[in-house]
């Protein structure tokens, strides 16, 4: 049989979104920014809205969004992505308008804009990668990164003393009245996967009401910032991560999930 009589529309189970294009992923192996992306855009060609989607994507390993995605994509300043995603929303209000982030990004060079955004109750969905690290410009210590965990600007582990606690950045928004919909998801395995693309799903639906920001935090590994191979990356960011970033909705429909 020819494996042309194989691959019909009818048989196929599965097949990538022709929003991402085909050039190779550039990312470190087992990084998860290549799957979020996939379900990013999955969603907006389900939802039909390829031509009515802009992203914006910052400094950082977030700024390589922009040569995979076939969409209408923005450069940001590192951090200003929020700002930036507010103007482009208020000249376009039909239009839907996600940022695209890292933690260093939006939780310290940003810090000022992501707040002011969601306590604006600005109608964008804010998608936001956390690794804990600054991934792209040299694994330097982040807002998020953990007691005690090693990077090249903390090589002795973060010492809370010295540096701070690691910042749960997701939670003090959801606090926020602007905020209508905050979760936390991860994509390494194929069950977090689906609870993912059901978030992203949520997320435009938000948009889509006019009901405020829309929050997506995605949990994910940095094994070459970690120094680590992607299965101990993973095996790590159960261990270590989730605890601390537990998965989960933490505000559904204006309201704080107890």
């Amino acid at each position: 049989m020819d494996i042309n009589d194989i691959i019909k529309e009818e048989n196929l189970v599965y097949k990538k979104t022709a929003l991402l294009n085909e050039k190779p992923l550039s990312y470190c192996p087992g990084c998860g920014h290549g799957t979020f992306h996939r379900l990013i855009m999955e969603v907006v060609e389900e939802l039909g809205i390829q031509d009515k989607t802009i992203g914006i994507a910052p400094v950082g390993c977030s700024v390589l969004a922009y040569e995979f995605m076939e969409i209408d994509m923005q450069q940001a300043a590192h951090g200003r992505a929020p700002a930036l995603a507010t103007a482009i929303k208020r000249m376009h209000p039909e239009h839907y308008v996600f940022t695209y982030q890292g933690d260093g990004d939006l939780a310290a060079i940003g810090t000022a804009e992501t707040i002011h955004a969601c306590n604006r109750g600005e109608d964008i969905i804010i998608f936001f990668v956390n690794n804990g690290i600054y991934g792209m410009t040299g694994g330097q210590m982040a807002p998020t990164t953990l007691e005690g965990m090693p990077t090249s600007t903390s090589p002795y582990g973060r010492d809370l003393k010295v540096m701070g606690n690691p910042m749960k950045i997701t939670e003090l928004v959801s606090h926020l009245p602007g905020v209508h919909y905050v979760t936390r998801q991860a994509v390494h395995t194929p069950r977090g996967v689906r609870r993912t693309k059901k978030a992203v799903q949520q997320a435009f639906q938000v948009q889509k009401e006019k009901k405020g920001v829309a929050w997506v935090e995605v949990v994910s590994n940095c094994n070459s910032g970690w120094k680590l191979p992607p299965v101990k990356a993973n095996e790590w960011m159960e261990e270590n991560m989730f605890p601390h970033y537990p998965l989960g909705d933490i505000k559904l429909n204006g309201e704080m999930v107890k």
